[in-house]
């Protein structure tokens, strides 16, 4: 195996695809269908329109070098994002939220 994808259910692609490049990633289409890709670094996210009466979100979880900073970039952006807290795992996590709802979970390890 090399790598994982998540797909979000969203229920606008080009909507969910500016809310991803305001946070800093880099966005395109799938030519010919409801589908995008949002992608920064070696993390990729796929964007995918919801069908009808699909409910519920979708999450991810990103190891991160620093939870902090990246929980601030995000919120100069006017995401909403849960500030980092330190675990009883040995983690300081936050949690983004996006507009279809789904949750991208994100940790560094505590100093």
């Amino acid at each position: 195996m090399e790598r994982i994808a998540p797909i979000f259910a969203v229920r606008d692609v080009e909507t969910a695809m500016r809310f991803y490049r305001r946070l800093g990633f880099a966005v395109r289409r799938y030519p010919g269908a409801e589908y995008g890709f949002a992608a920064r670094g070696r993390i990729e996210i796929h964007l995918g329109m919801a069908r009808e009466g699909q409910h519920g979100t979708s999450s991810a979880y990103l190891f991160v070098d620093d939870a902090d900073e990246l929980a601030a970039e995000w919120e100069s952006t006017g995401a909403e994002v849960h500030a980092p807290e330190d675990t009883a795992w040995g983690k300081h996590e936050g949690a983004l939220v996006d507009l279809d709802g789904n949750v991208i979970r994100f940790g560094s390890s505590i100093a």
